[in-house]
């Protein structure tokens, strides 16, 4: 078994547009959560999330939600970064027929695969790494939370 160890990067929070269903389409359902703000805060990194960007998500009719997030970030020193992820969430084996009746759960956890981009040399450092975040969405406030971790 290959070592490694985890370590806590940031916490972020974003506000989110209520969703913006497109309907049924070839790989399942496809709804839009457009970001409006947030922020990120933690040991390596401290911020606002910007108000573009969104989670071009699609339910699979297995239940599974498939995130394809883009987002910005202006860290408190003036950089700009770029965060981009995929990731998945769970809605259960019925979740696709759920949807479609509007039944909705409370809360939804999600597990992504965060990758950030910056041209300020200050954040190069986040370019070597390998990354995941665990967060959750509330869908009655239109919010998500993550904690984002490097894995060493």
């Amino acid at each position: 078994m290959f070592e490694f160890h985890t370590e806590h990067l940031f916490s972020y929070s974003a506000t989110l547009k209520p969703p913006e269903v497109l309907g049924e389409v070839p790989e399942g359902i496809r709804v839009n959560f457009w970001v409006t703000g947030g922020q990120a805060q933690g040991p390596k990194l401290r911020g606002k999330l910007l108000p573009v960007g969104a989670d071009w998500m699609t339910l699979r009719r297995d239940g599974m939600a498939v995130l394809d997030v883009r987002a910005s970030v202006l860290t408190d020193d003036g950089a700009l970064i770029d965060v981009s992820y995929a990731g998945l969430g769970d809605l259960g084996a019925d979740g696709y027929a759920r949807f479609q009746r509007g039944d909705l759960p409370a809360e939804l956890n999600l597990r992504t695969q965060p990758r950030f981009r910056c041209g300020d040399p200050r954040y190069a450092w986040l370019h070597r790494l390998t990354c995941f975040g665990v967060g959750k969405v509330v869908f009655a406030e239109n919010t998500v939370r993550y904690d984002v971790y490097a894995i060493r």
